[in-house]
């Protein structure tokens, strides 16, 4: 059965350090979540060209009682509408709300978000961007049968000093803009 997905297939993006800016006191509002310059164009671009946009991200910040799901859903809302007013979607947005020490299968470096949006969207993750800003992305890509990539913004370009051998080839772009333009147009 073909997938519920743009012409182009799903892309699936990681949040903070990809989209928007990260921050080690975490992102816990509306007010906090700022966009990577860029970063709301080139969703918009991806979703016009044909592509299903999807986010997956941890937010371990519930779990700490940082901030709780109306906040989180807040900092979503307003993704949403900045992605809609460059005239894209942001299809699916999953997150894991457990701490790092929870054991849970969605957390990533662990594949469960993205085989939770593999479900959601009845398709294969075979050949499906994943991009990611930190190691744990690259590596919940490559267990879920996607196709990691490595964005420099947020933690990326501590990630790219550190890249284990199994990972070295995976593409790597200045930001998500970047990627955009490749993708729509390479």
């Amino acid at each position: 059965m073909p997938g519920r997905v743009g012409s182009r297939g799903l892309l699936i993006l990681d949040r903070d350090g990809v989209i928007n800016q990260d921050s080690r006191d975490f992102i816990k509002s509306p007010a906090e979540w700022l966009p990577l310059p860029g970063s709301i164009e080139a969703i918009a671009k991806l979703s016009r060209a044909g592509y299903t946009v999807a986010v997956a991200s941890n937010q371990s910040g519930l779990a700490r009682g940082l901030f709780d799901r109306g906040a989180l859903r807040a900092m979503h809302r307003k993704l949403r509408r900045l992605v809609e007013a460059e005239g894209g979607k942001v299809a699916r947005i999953v997150v894991c709300p457990h701490g790092p020490d929870d054991g849970c299968s969605c957390r990533k470096p662990m594949p469960g978000l993205l085989l939770r949006l593999a479900r959601h969207f009845d398709t294969s993750l075979a050949g499906v961007p994943v991009v990611g800003d930190s190691l744990r992305d690259l590596q919940a890509a490559a267990r879920a049968g996607g196709d990691p990539v490595l964005v420099r913004t947020g933690n990326g370009e501590r990630t790219l000093r550190a890249l284990p051998k199994e990972l070295q080839h995976v593409p790597v772009y200045d930001d998500l803009a970047a990627f955009a333009a490749d993708a729509v147009h390479g």
